[in-house]
């Protein structure tokens, strides 16, 4: 697993004859692996989401046990180059916040959502930081529903009303340094709610907590949604999951294409081959975005 920093160039020299096919909708997991439990005033809610771990590796959001090691060493190659960007010092601070980092992806099925949930658990680790979780796949929240806090409010509700402060929707879990922000009610408009200013405000105000803290959205899939590209302009920087041999190289690019040169982006290699067949990740289905077309496999 690696990421790979601007990686446009590579995909434009590799990029095969077009050859069309159909890709099969994903089963949507219906595994809850956390709940809110009754807890000391550990968030402005008061609550506090127990991480049944098990229960993540079991609904195929976590590896395996006895791939721990492997899997801590590869997403701290991930987390590094990210977290130096975001709490960079010696350059201005530039606007978007690079502590506001992105998960996405071209196209439905690439591990992004596994992507991000591993990542999160990882930069929780980090002894002098912290990191919320941010569930803005509002049209299918698959964190939200994963913790068990679907009915909860979220960031929608932040969004739509400017007198609610973000900060008191903030869930804090049983695992140190991991909080997450519920997707909240499902409503009409909400790309019109993420490309409006109210989100830069919404985003800042989730780092204003403290000043090492990282806040990690989980966002649609970037060809098949409005709300993802309308949430990028917000972030500082962007996570791409690709998956190997599956994502069609031209997907990537255009979504590269479609964020722009001067953007901090990023690409993570999903399932690429290591050596003697061996396949660094696999990832559970988080849902059906609809039948895609596909040109060519990464």
């Amino acid at each position: 697993m690696s990421v790979v920093e601007r990686a446009i160039d590579k995909l434009r020299r590799n990029e095969p004859e077009k050859n069309k096919t159909g890709s099969q909708p994903a089963v949507p997991r219906r595994d809850v692996v956390g709940a809110l439990v009754g807890s000391e005033p550990v968030s402005s809610s008061g609550a506090r989401i127990a991480v049944n771990r098990q229960s993540l590796r079991e609904a195929g959001y976590m590896p395996e046990e006895q791939e721990d090691r492997r899997f801590a060493e590869e997403y701290r190659q991930i987390k590094r180059p990210l977290l130096a960007s975001a709490f960079a010092t010696a350059a201005p601070a530039p606007q978007p916040n690079p502590r506001l980092i992105m998960m996405a992806s071209a196209l439905p099925g690439d591990g992004k959502t596994f992507t991000s949930i591993n990542l999160a658990l990882s930069m929780a680790r980090e002894k002098d930081s912290s990191v919320v979780l941010v569930d803005a796949d509002v049209a299918k929240p698959h964190i939200s529903r994963i913790f068990g806090v679907d009915a909860e409010r979220g960031l929608l509700d932040a969004l739509a009303d400017p007198a609610l402060d973000v900060n008191t929707l903030i869930l804090q879990t049983d695992v140190k340094g991991l909080s997450i922000l519920p997707a909240g009610a499902v409503r009409d408009g909400a790309t019109e709610l993420l490309s409006s200013a109210r989100t830069s405000q919404v985003a800042n105000q989730l780092l204003a907590r403290h000043p090492r803290c990282v806040a990690l959205f989980d966002s649609p899939p970037l060809m098949v949604s409005s709300e993802s590209r309308a949430l990028a302009v917000a972030v500082g920087q962007i996570v791409i999951v690709v998956r190997a041999g599956h994502t069609p190289r031209n997907a990537v690019l255009e979504t590269l294409d479609a964020l722009g040169p001067d953007r901090s982006i990023s690409l993570v290699l999903n399932q690429g081959r290591r050596s003697m067949g061996e396949r660094l990740y696999a990832y559970g289905n988080y849902g059906d975005y609809g039948d895609t077309k596909k040109d060519g496999p990464f």
